[in-house]
């Protein structure tokens, strides 16, 4: 089981920068990789950014250049730095770990946390 705890979401203004943070309580080591997912309302969730074991990164275009997701192994924490924030971003983000199990391939999901960017 890998239970991840989300932080760093809140209000901010267009333009603005935001830090999410992203708890896991497993060793990331043992997490093939770690992604921030997000769902605005009405909206299917969508993939934001992904970073492997092997440090290997992902962005969906719309993030690109603005986002950037790095992880610290030595406190288990992923983190998205979000920067240039638009309305459009207003979102819950929801952190993702994909795990090679003995029964599988196994996602676990945080619990979320809200970013609301003002125009």
């Amino acid at each position: 089981q890998v239970q991840l705890v989300e932080s760093g979401g809140g209000l901010v203004q267009g333009g603005g920068s935001l830090r999410l943070s992203c708890a896991a309580s497993a060793s990331i080591f043992s997490i093939n990789a770690m992604g921030w997912y997000r769902q605005a309302p009405g909206k299917q969730r969508e993939l934001v950014a992904s970073i492997t074991i092997g440090g290997t990164t992902n962005y969906a275009d719309s993030v690109k250049g603005r986002f950037t997701i790095t992880r610290d192994n030595a406190k288990n924490t992923v983190y998205l730095k979000m920067n240039s924030l638009k309305p459009e971003d207003t979102a819950v983000y929801y952190c993702n770990a994909h795990r090679a199990e003995a029964s599988g391939w196994r996602d676990y999901w945080g619990q979320g946390t809200q970013v609301t960017v003002s125009s």
